[in-house]
């Protein structure tokens, strides 16, 4: 079983956990500790000004990236034009970066939301836990023309 980051995977019925029901995970890091990624299927109830320390930002969504750390924010991004420092997770895609340059441009309308996705909280495992839940049937690698931003 190959999951690198990029990997698309999809809860499956025998997951007894409400926080992963009918979620899409793309993995953003998989290594010798564990992995970490983000729901891209699951939309917060809230949008990024409804937040008190964005009120003056625009009405951009957020989503439920995953139970863990849900006090900070994370972003996805296919602007490294526009946001520097984030790292490339897989073909155009990018996690993270400045922030502020994030905001900035969603603010001046040079990003949307086909451009970059944040997160309130993400998902992680431990080494090896993944690939255990995998072999246990609680996830279905997706394989085909997957887009965290579709």
């Amino acid at each position: 079983m190959n999951i690198t980051a990029g990997t698309f995977l999809s809860s499956l019925p025998s997951l007894n956990d409400t926080n992963f029901e009918q979620a899409v995970i793309l993995i953003t890091e998989h290594n010798e500790k564990g992995a970490m990624g983000f729901v891209v299927n699951k939309a917060f109830p809230r949008k990024l000004n409804e937040l008190e320390e964005f009120k003056h930002t625009p009405a951009f969504p957020l989503h439920e990236g995953g139970p863990v750390e849900q006090e900070h924010l994370f972003f996805i991004h296919r602007r490294p034009d526009l946001i520097e420092g984030g790292a490339l997770i897989s073909g155009e895609v990018y996690l993270g970066g400045d922030f502020k340059q994030a905001v900035a441009c969603m603010s001046s309308k040079k990003i949307t939301e086909k451009d970059l996705k944040i997160f309130v909280g993400y998902c992680g495992w431990d080494d090896d836990q993944l690939e255990e839940e995998i072999k246990e049937g609680s996830w279905r690698i997706l394989v085909g023309e997957e887009d965290a931003f579709s």
